[in-house]
């Protein structure tokens, strides 16, 4: 292949002498291609956090509103699917100075931190505002990621494969092409679609990381752009000239 590279302008206007000499050589052709779909799924990430002097009051706070926001969300999307992601509690403790050997006195508990995360996946990309806005009543919203579904993945399935091996075939007959060959006269003896399910590049805005404040009023509606995905295939092919 480097060798065809190589070639100079002046050997590439003798090519019915070159291809001759061209006869049995194998040759490694890529192509490539991305097809756009439109996201049609998103992750939102919910949280609730209380501190309380009492173990049992933070968490029980913790409790009770992640289950009103939980109720809320169910409410506004009842197809979405709700997920735990964590959920934890620790001790808070004072500071606490060395004594005068200067060895460290035993902390304190002052308090107590408990909190829950609750992921939410929906394909509700239209009501996807106002289910956000009814988790924020009570919940804070953390991030939200948008991709496409299994569902739209396996749709989109055929038109990628198709264009990576159009984008391939185009490739091959320009060879053919330059070196003065017909298309009969190139033999594909193998082809790798290098895994062409497993690259899914993600072209859409930073996730959106939202540190929402914890709502004592209702916030208003956030705004989403759900964005793209590139689905993209790669196809190597080894060419035999006749």
């Amino acid at each position: 292949m480097k060798k065809l590279l190589g070639l100079t302008a002046a050997c590439l206007l003798a090519l019915p002498v070159v291809a001759q000499t061209l006869t049995g050589t194998v040759i490694t052709v890529s192509g490539s291609a991305d097809v756009k779909a439109d996201n049609d799924q998103a992750v939102l990430n919910f949280y609730i956090e209380e501190q309380d002097k009492d173990k049992t009051a933070a968490a029980s706070r913790v409790n009770q509103k992640m289950k009103s926001g939980t109720d809320l969300i169910r409410k506004e999307d009842p197809q979405a699917e709700l997920r735990t992601r964590s959920y934890y509690s620790y001790p808070i403790y004072a500071e606490t100075p060395a004594n005068a050997a200067g060895q460290p006195v035993k902390r304190q508990i002052i308090g107590w931190r408990s909190g829950q995360y609750l992921e939410v996946k929906t394909t509700n990309i239209a009501q996807l505002s106002s289910t956000a806005a009814a988790g924020q009543k009570v919940l804070a919203l953390n991030g939200v990621n948008f991709g496409l579904s299994d569902a739209a993945i396996k749709k989109f399935e055929a038109a990628r494969v198709e264009a990576g091996y159009h984008q391939f075939s185009d490739k091959v007959k320009m060879i053919a092409s330059t070196l003065g060959k017909k298309p009969d006269d190139i033999v594909i003896e193998s082809l790798d679609f290098d895994n062409a399910g497993s690259e899914l590049r993600q072209f859409e805005a930073a996730p959106m990381m939202l540190k929402a404040a914890r709502a004592d009023a209702a916030a208003t509606e956030p705004s989403f752009e759900p964005g793209f995905t590139s689905l993209n295939i790669k196809i190597t092919g080894k060419l035999r000239l006749k």
